[in-house]
């Protein structure tokens, strides 16, 4: 992109960010694992931001009971693949940002591959197990992993460098056999102003790990609950 062409782009990101932070960002390389309604919110704000980057990772379809919180849901969508969904969205917003898709649901046998080559994964799965799974191939990759998670009102996020013990300090040990289902979101249902506030905390640490800026959530957890208005950081040791 040319630089006139840039500066205009993201004219309402300076003051806020420098352009050599915006140099960093149009460089970055995220993977998305995900995209309902936090991955596909989190892949728009990323887009609009001006990450370089993106591998967008879902294997599903768009069904009715999305519209009522997924972005790139809409009743013309319904039976297509949220990936490539997410491509044509992406390219809509920013044509200069590299997508990378890939129609398939994260496995033990692909999940290394996939995210060779990022900086930084999102977490938006929707499986405990599935998050371990991730958190294994981001340490192996040895890049940072932003873990965010709905149900209801409330959410949580949190940042897990390689190094840190992340979801076990959450969940507990990955044999525990309570976590062989989805989360209690498959209980308590999804909101859509609970998953976009829950994925503007996962965008703005995904730029603070790649701009290395600002107090991330590493070996913290926040949590909120949009009901009572009620907001916490943890600390996980």
């Amino acid at each position: 992109m040319k630089k006139n062409k840039l500066i205009e782009r993201y004219s309402r990101n300076f003051n806020t960010l420098t352009e050599q932070e915006q140099s960093l960002l149009l460089k970055a390389k995220v993977c998305i694992a995900g995209l309902g309604g936090l991955g596909g919110a989190v892949t728009e704000m990323l887009a609009r931001v001006g990450v370089g980057y993106l591998t967008l990772v879902d294997g599903d379809i768009f069904e009715a009971s999305n519209l009522n919180r997924q972005l790139f849901s809409t009743e013309a969508t319904i039976g297509a693949s949220k990936a490539s969904v997410a491509l044509q969205r992406v390219k809509a917003i920013n044509s200069d940002v590299n997508v990378t898709i890939y129609e398939t649901f994260l496995t033990h046998e692909n999940c290394n591959k996939i995210l060779n080559g990022n900086n930084l994964v999102v977490d938006c799965l929707d499986s405990i197990n599935d998050r371990f799974m991730l958190q294994k191939a981001a340490q192996k990759a040895k890049i940072p992993l932003v873990s965010g998670a709905i149900a209801g009102t409330s959410g949580q996020v949190t940042t897990i460098y390689p190094d840190d013990s992340g979801f076990e300090l959450i969940y507990g040990k990955t044999t525990d056999t309570r976590y062989s289902e989805k989360g209690i979101e498959s209980l308590l249902g999804n909101l859509s102003y609970c998953a976009l506030f829950i994925a503007s905390i996962q965008a703005s640490e995904t730029l603070k790990v790649i701009l290395n800026r600002g107090n991330t959530l590493r070996n913290r957890l926040f949590i909120a609950d949009l009901m009572t208005n009620t907001f916490d950081i943890m600390t996980l040791q």
